[in-house]
């Protein structure tokens, strides 16, 4: 790939070299990544970035991360557990540590961190989580209706209460219902998106998708609803509240958000090359 386009009228062009990539947008912001090794081995070590800021990175031989320094300055050490490749230790910046130990799965079983407090967790033979203990000693266990299923029918909480779960065969939430016998219900469209939520005493929500997925209205238990409007990048462009009242925003041709207008009252945004805010103009002018 040379050249790339994206939705909202922004370029990309491509410069290939033997150890680095230098990236250049329309707006002339370029970005330089530095590569080390062959093949499957090649890593990004270093990423320089279109404000002249650095980030690097340090592998191992297998080209695992084992350190990651930020634009600061600040380095971050990782240690690998050499046959597994999980991480056991992360080293702060300041020295401090957080600890991981895994099971013989690979499933990570306890987390210390650098107060000393640990967290756990537990899972039967077939590698499903079965109960957690939180760094303050609080327990929630996870039970299962059938030996085939990966998803918990009950959980049960610190103080006893338990609440139960059905699941479509694609995974999605059917039922819950909470200690006290209060069940909500889920309906989905067939990408998976919720589209109903329907609790006790007959109160229910709504929720509808354009043909790209993206909400375009909700509707709450007292039948009020709330409008969502999109430009053609998808970025949100206007929220119609239920009151008929608008919300917009417009965007640069990068996708920041440079203004946004709420009850006749405006926010404006301004940007430098690398995309950060360097000026804010508040509704009252300020």
């Amino acid at each position: 790939v040379t050249e790339q386009h994206n939705p909202a009228g922004l370029s990309y062009t491509y410069d290939y070299q033997k150890n680095a990539v230098a990236i250049t947008d329309s707006l002339t912001r370029r970005e330089v990544l530095h590569t080390e090794g062959e093949g499957g081995l090649k890593r990004v070590i270093k990423e320089e970035q279109a404000d002249g800021s650095a980030i690097t990175r340090e592998f191992d031989n297998a080209g695992r991360m084992v350190a990651m320094t930020d634009a600061a300055g600040r380095k971050t050490g990782y240690r690998l557990n050499i046959s597994s490749g999980n991480v056991t230790e992360i080293v702060t910046p300041d020295g401090r540590s957080v600890r991981f130990s895994y099971n013989d799965q690979r499933q990570l079983i306890s987390t210390t961190g650098t107060d000393g407090l640990r967290s756990q967790q537990a899972f039967d033979n077939r590698g499903r989580l079965t109960e957690e203990k939180s760094r303050s000693g609080d327990i929630t266990r996870y039970f299962y209706d059938d030996p085939d299923n990966e998803l918990p029918s009950a959980i049960e909480d610190a103080t006893g209460s338990r609440k139960q779960m059905t699941w479509s065969r694609y995974g999605q939430l059917l039922t819950l219902t909470d200690c006290s016998g209060y069940q909500t219900r889920y309906e989905y469209n067939r990408f998976g998106q919720v589209t109903a939520l329907h609790q006790e005493e007959g109160l229910s929500q709504y929720r509808a998708y354009d043909e790209r997925g993206r909400l375009v209205s909700q509707q709450d238990s007292a039948g009020h609803e709330t409008r969502y409007e999109y430009n053609i990048a998808g970025d949100l462009t206007a929220v119609i509240h239920p009151d008929g009242s608008r919300q917009t925003t417009e965007y640069d041709a990068a996708g920041h958000p440079v203004s946004t207008t709420e009850g006749g009252l405006t926010r404006q945004m301004e940007y430098d090359a690398a995309g950060r805010v360097t000026r804010l103009v508040n509704e009252n002018g300020a």
